[in-house]
């Protein structure tokens, strides 16, 4: 709120003119509008009494206050009796306005409109439209000719001045836009001052980042770094043409080529944040008023500058604020379609676990009880179960009771694995035998599917070749060794193997290619299967995961493979990439780099 004194002014002038500037005041508001005199005084005993006579007004659009207190006949005029002068002050202040009808309300009837009516505006003063004070500054100025040996310009520059701090004032209550009131204010400010030239320079202007070359050597090292400008925002001049720019060197400038400047300090927050400065072509002494007029133009534009870089900062917060519940929002989303994967992932498993549990135990005790049941039987009983038939059900039962083991020992591994517990034993070994013996521990398997297996060792046998050169070797045999746990690679091969004969139709082909050199072995698992879509090849290393996850599903598995053979392959530091076409196959390839590193040493190899 801008102070009293700096929507006031004071002058020495005759009653005459008091009377002039009172009645025009009556004129600005409605009849109905509040209109008080001294003449409703009832008693002297109040602070109201200290002047001879006020004036007030007050109305939604025009408030103000006129006092004249009798003064002695300035030693300046001769025109005016000594006893016709008065000091008058004229302010549209609504903080003054208001405790001088505060002081009036003990000096009011009792119970009267006027005191009711009073008591009502004085809480709902607001800064004056700036439209009606200059239309009652343009009637002052009517009213009092030049012709009047009293000081008359120096009222009606009073008078514009606070007409125009008063627009300026509803500028910034109105706008949150500094631009348009720095720009505004530039303009009019000139045109009241009749200067050549206001401009408004701001210091440590934010500018657009930009590349720079750091290194002292001329080479390429660019780093995006961001500068602080100083210079011109806002600029008027006398031919109304306007610019924008920012020189760093403006103010050198400045005072070589103008004659006469004012530079007025803009304080934001007690920092220094710009200059106003006007300047004449022409040499000239600034006055007093124009001094003070341009410091409390400076005040205003503080506030707004202010209040502007406020609304900036709470805008900001509001959009980080925004952002972070966004982001909030999308993690608990996350969260949430996480937790519903999880919890439809385990009730798939418990659904796969029960089922592959339940048939091989459904077998093995099928086979059990009829082994028993035709055991009881004397030999000479019809229907005693031959040789070959008795062992045929004992393959079985030991064929599904593998199977669990199986289930149970792949449970086991993949939470040893996840927990850190699972140990490496590292060691040499052929690499070549191993794959051997891989591919012939599932020929059973996949004779009954009628899948036919192939071990490819020409890509290996001629990188042995060429190694075996380069290192002098005396065995070619010997280039096949490998350094790593052979069980857990073997444990590998054993998974890729069997769920390439598993995916495999009939007449359908397996290879298994295996080669290495100095530094890693590749295992490379090729089928002629149903193949795999590319949206389902991220899924296929999950736990608990299959494609096809339905009860009566084709292929039977506890999506426990794949996943534990990626968590292998992880174990001993490696990778595992998969191709494949839907229709025509997949191929599934592992890296895996020697362990010669920790060569003799068991325990717990962590990712």
């Amino acid at each position: 709120m801008p102070s009293s004194q700096a929507q006031s002014l004071s002058q020495t002038l005759p009653w005459t003119v008091f009377q002039q500037v009172g009645d025009l005041l009556k004129q600005m508001v409605e009849p109905d509008d509040l209109i008080v005199t001294e003449e409703v005084l009832s008693s002297s005993n109040s602070d109201a009494s200290r002047v001879d006579r006020y004036v007030v007004v007050v109305s939604s659009r025009f408030s103000a206050l006129l006092k004249g207190q009798a003064v002695q006949k300035p030693a300046r005029s001769h025109s005016a009796p000594s006893n016709d002068w008065c000091q008058i002050r004229l302010t549209f202040d609504p903080r003054e306005i208001a405790i001088f009808l505060t002081h009036l309300e003990p000096l009011l009837p009792d119970k009267s409109a006027l005191l009711q009516q009073v008591k009502q505006v004085k809480w709902s003063l607001q800064p004056n439209d700036p439209e009606r004070q200059s239309q009652f500054t343009l009637r002052l100025v009517e009213r009092l000719t030049p012709a009047q040996d009293f000081a008359i310009e120096d009222s009606w520059q009073q008078v514009e001045q606070e007409r125009l701090l008063n627009e300026v004032t509803m500028l910034i209550r109105h706008s949150l836009e500094l631009p348009e009131i720095l720009e505004t204010a530039v303009h009019q400010v000139r045109q009241f001052l009749q200067v050549d030239r206001l401009i408004i320079y701001q210091f440590n202007i934010p500018a657009p980042s930009s590349w720079v070359d750091l290194a002292p050597d001329g080479s390429l090292s660019w780093q995006k770094t961001a500068h602080n400008l100083d210079g011109i925002i806002y600029e008027s001049r006398k031919d109304d043409r306007e610019s924008h720019s920012a020189s760093a060197h403006f103010l050198h400038r400045l005072s070589h080529q103008e004659q006469a400047e004012l530079v007025t300090p803009i304080m934001v927050r007690d920092e220094l944040w710009g200059l106003l400065i006007a300047y004449r072509s022409q040499p000239s002494l600034w006055q007093e008023s124009e001094k003070a007029f341009l410091k409390r133009i400076m005040e205003r534009l503080a506030i707004a500058i202010s209040q502007a870089k406020f609304c900036a900062q709470l805008q900001q917060q509001i959009q980080s604020l925004e952002q972070q519940l966004i982001d909030r929002t999308q993690a608990l989303r996350d969260a949430l379609t996480s937790a519903q994967a999880a919890n439809r992932a385990k009730t798939e498993f418990l659904s796969t676990m029960s089922h592959e549990l339940r048939s091989p135990l459904t077998a093995i005790i099928g086979m059990a009880a009829t082994l028993i049941r035709h055991q009881l039987m004397q030999p000479d009983v019809k229907g005693v179960l031959t040789l070959q038939k008795q062992q045929e059900y004992l393959q079985t039962i030991q064929s599904r009771g593998e199977h669990l083991l199986a289930l149970i020992n792949d449970i086991l591994d993949l939470s040893h694995v996840e927990t850190g517990k699972a140990a490496l034993d590292i060691r040499e070994f052929s690499l070549f035998q191993l794959a051997r013996q891989t591919l012939n521990s599932l020929q059973e398997e996949s004779d009954l599917k009628k899948v036919a297996l192939h071990l490819d060792l020409n890509s290996g046998a001629d990188s042995c070749k060429e190694l075996t050169k380069r290192s002098g070797l005396e065995e070619e045999s010997r280039c096949d060794r490998f350094t790593a746990d052979p069980q857990r690679v073997k444990q590998i091969l054993t998974k890729l193997l069997s769920n390439a004969i598993k995916f495999t139709p009939e007449n359908g082909s397996v290879t298994l290619r295996v080669w290495a050199n100095e530094e890693t072995a590749i295992l490379r698992v090729e089928d002629t299967g149903i193949g795999i879509s590319r949206a389902e090849i991220p899924l296929l290393f999950q736990k608990f995961r299959q494609l096809d996850a339905s009860y009566h599903r084709k292929y039977e598995g506890t999506g426990l493979g794949l996943a534990l053979t990626k968590q292998l392959i992880e174990l001993h530091n490696g990778t595992i990439e998969v191709e494949s076409m839907v229709g025509v196959g997949s191929q599934f390839t592992v890296h895996l780099p020697t362990q010669a590193s920790i060569t003799g040493r068991s325990g717990n190899a962590g990712h």
